[in-house]
């Protein structure tokens, strides 16, 4: 195997950056990113192992099946070229890093489902839509763009922090509390959906309406948690409540009515 152009050590691993930002864009059902992690760690591995054949085996080391968070593979590139640089040294064993790298992967993978995909990304799109339907149009676009600006920043930061201090860069993020904040974030997204109802709720705003909507929500959300319903069955039984809001409407004012 050819090696490719030969590049600087520091262009190499600038490159390797920006190929992390396509992330699952070569995304298959056998090896999932494994195709995108070999593509984003090659300039890398390129300037690391200047030998055809040490180069052709790092190759292999990362062809394997990989599957992880997108937004933390700066940070995994940039740990796993920092072990290449040792390997390349003999100051690390190859045969270790496929054993770890596996841990590592799954472990930030299941950390990242609940900060990004089930935090912060739903904290965003809330907030964002609150304040576009209170007629904050432009702070809703500022918020995003702070989003994404902080998200850039972020794979700078671990990717850079990882190409530095290799596995030693996770007692950093252990001490980061991460899942800990993920919750934290939930809450404030349970306001945010509070607001959300507010916003959207038919005027005016009538106690027993809100009481059914909360009710009718939290036991679909027990069902779909305890396996009972799927996701798409529980969100289709609520869409058609909600069409048959004005016949219950109807129903319960006329009892109401005759009550009184």
């Amino acid at each position: 195997m050819r090696l490719p152009q030969a590049d600087t050590k520091t262009l190499a691993m600038i490159r390797s950056f920006f190929r992390c930002l396509l992330a699952g864009a070569a995304f298959n059902t056998r090896g999932m990113q494994n195709i995108s992690l070999t593509f984003a760690m090659q300039p890398g591995l390129s300037a690391i192992h200047r030998d055809p054949k040490d180069y052709r085996m790092a190759l292999r080391r990362y062809v394997r099946h990989y599957q992880s968070h997108p937004f933390w593979m700066p940070c995994l590139v940039g740990i796993f070229l920092h072990m290449e640089e040792s390997i390349s040294q003999d100051r690390f064993p190859p045969k270790m890093l496929s054993k770890v790298k596996d841990t590592t992967t799954y472990t930030l993978s299941a950390i990242g489902d609940s900060v990004f995909a089930g935090s912060l990304l739903i904290l965003w799109a809330l907030s964002s839509i609150c304040l576009y339907l209170s007629g904050h149009g432009g702070l809703s676009l500022g918020f995003g763009l702070a989003f994404f600006l902080g998200l850039q920043a972020f794979r700078v930061y671990t990717f850079v922090a990882g190409l530095r201090h290799g596995f030693r860069f996770l007692e950093r993020l252990r001490r980061w509390d991460l899942i800990n904040w993920g919750t934290r974030i939930k809450y404030v997204n349970a306001l945010l959906l509070v607001w959300l109802w507010a916003l959207v709720w038919p005027h005016p705003l009538l106690w027993w309406q809100w009481l059914l909507g909360v009710v009718a929500l939290m036991l679909f959300g027990r069902f779909v948690r305890t396996g009972l319903v799927s996701r798409v069955f529980a969100a289709a039984a609520f869409l058609g409540l909600i069409h048959l809001y004005p016949l219950l409407r109807k129903t319960i004012l006329d009892f109401l009515g005759g009550m009184g």
